[in-house]
């Protein structure tokens, strides 16, 4: 049987700046990639108060013609409005300025309408502020949608490094979880000869090692921490952008998220959710979990339902229904194919529910 792939178009951020106070050179960024009359900006109501309103004027100040929109979910319908106000206002470029939320909205709405997009993230909770994907609710699926990578990321750490540090523990769990994706997508390489790209594979799994290997300083609220955590997520969405899907980021760990997300009304971070799917899905593909599961608790993400304040029997039906919850895509769940008691001795042995 032959390898085969469909044709995948690889879009790397041709900048990424990283750094205390780099918000300072937006519009020097901006201008070197052709873009210095005109932006429209996509931001939360509370984003605006920590960052959005700095570079309203930073733009202003400069003669920059400057429109921004504020979001307040990951939604279609915020999609579609955010993509009328760029074919009406036409900008050269559109900011996503805040958290996975404002990122994903601006990111998408600004694929749909050709429009280049720089992501300005305010927390590193998560490898969608460099990635080519985008998390949107109304899509008619649970999982990401593929929009566009950023031409440019600009990371403030003096920003990100004030953020709570729930959201720090996030992008490293959500960074760790890369240790079971790999696994997954190798896994369908061998079974179902699904192709697997060797050097984004390797990148996605050196970003988990670097967030290990530096776990003692993740906990501590540093902007060294804060750099290393970054530098890993924005090596997650280049490893995307080389697969030309989510595949050496996304596998298991990510379909038990993605369940998550539907069963609960009110589910927890990303990467939280990640991290403790990542835990068990190692136990299932014979990894070393515990190492993985301490490496979560010295970065101080949840390793405990509990500590999510997540129900055990949302777990348990969070594992059994994982495998459906995106037909095509091969991982240890299709193998192990978990019941309710199945999955409750998993979650039980781990240590993720009592």
């Amino acid at each position: 049987m032959h390898l085969t792939m469909k044709l995948h178009r690889m879009q790397l951020p041709r900048e990424v700046i990283l750094g205390n106070e780099t918000i300072e050179l937006v519009y020097d960024i901006c201008k070197k990639l052709g873009f210095s009359q005109s932006v429209f900006m996509v931001m939360g109501r509370r984003t605006r108060h920590i960052l959005g309103q700095r570079i309203i004027d930073l733009l202003d100040d400069v003669g920059m013609d400057t429109d921004y929109t504020t979001v307040d979910s990951s939604t279609m319908k915020n999609v579609e409005l955010v993509e009328e106000k760029l074919f009406e206002l036409k900008p050269q470029v559109v900011l996503g300025v805040g958290g996975g939320t404002n990122i994903d909205v601006a990111k998408l709405s600004s694929a749909r309408q050709n429009t280049p997009f720089i992501s300005i993230p305010t927390t590193a909770s998560h490898d969608g502020i460099a990635g080519p994907l985008a998390s949107v609710k109304g899509l008619g699926k649970p999982y990401s949608e593929m929009a566009q990578a950023p031409m440019a990321i600009i990371a403030d750490t003096s920003i990100i490094s004030q953020a709570p540090h729930r959201f720090t523990a996030s992008g490293c769990g959500d960074a760790i979880s890369k240790l079971t994706a790999v696994r997954d997508w190798k896994l369908a390489n061998n079974t179902r000869n699904e192709y697997y790209g060797e050097y984004a594979a390797s990148l996605a799994l050196m970003s988990a090692k670097l967030v290990a290997k530096n776990a003692h300083i993740m906990k501590n609220k540093t902007e060294e921490g804060v750099r290393v955590l970054l530098e890993a997520l924005i090596s997650c969405g280049v490893a995307m952008s080389i697969a030309g899907s989510s595949r050496p980021c996304s596998g298991s760990e990510h379909l038990f998220s993605h369940a998550l997300d539907v069963i609960m009304s009110k589910p927890s971070l990303h990467g939280e959710q990640t991290g403790i799917g990542t835990i068990m899905m190692a136990y299932l593909h014979k990894m070393n979990w515990k190492r993985i599961k301490e490496t979560l608790r010295r970065v101080g993400a949840p390793t405990t339902a509990a500590e999510l304040s997540i129900e055990p029997k949302y777990i348990v039906e969070a594992l059994v229904r994982a495998h459906a919850i995106r037909p095509g895509r091969y991982t240890i769940l299709e193998e192990k194919r978990l019941d309710y008691d199945s999955a409750e001795k998993l979650a039980k042995v781990t240590g993720i529910i009592e």
